[in-house]
């Protein structure tokens, strides 16, 4: 059962924004410290931003797998192909987090972590605004 926050367009919307805010502005920092050369801080702030994918929006991603999708699939059967697409943007999300880490062990912060870390942000932006879209409107 979805809570009433996950199936309303309006509150739905704000927790995607906040979720996108709070991962651009992270990002931001991390790159801030990066410019001035401060690999350490750039590091821990690399740290805490991937804390943020998995605690915020992953999170939010397994919440609405297991609840949202779920009951909207029950009462919209139509709607079964926008729900896997939107599966595999969490998919996606999931994929790209673990690539990080695992390229952070080798590379720390190299152009291809940073790569990821702002595709992150593009795909999680096209995803929000395509369920909002798909499901809630």
């Amino acid at each position: 059962m979805t809570g009433p926050a996950l199936k309303q367009l309006h509150s739905h919307r704000a927790i995607h924004d906040g979720g996108l805010s709070g991962a651009t502005d992270k990002t931001e920092v991390m790159m801030d410290f990066l410019r001035q050369g401060d690999l350490k801080s750039a590091n821990e702030a690399a740290d805490e931003l991937i804390d943020f994918w998995i605690t915020r929006v992953i999170s939010h991603a397994d919440a609405e797998e297991e609840g949202l999708y779920k009951d909207i699939a029950e009462q919209n059967p139509n709607l079964k192909e926008a729900i896997i697409q939107l599966t595999r943007d969490h998919d996606l999300l999931r994929i790209i987090v673990k690539d990080i880490q695992e390229l952070r062990e080798q590379e720390e912060l190299s152009p291809n972590v940073l790569h990821k870390f702002h595709a992150l942000l593009v795909v999680n932006e096209i995803h929000s605004r395509d369920e909002e879209r798909m499901l809630l409107e």
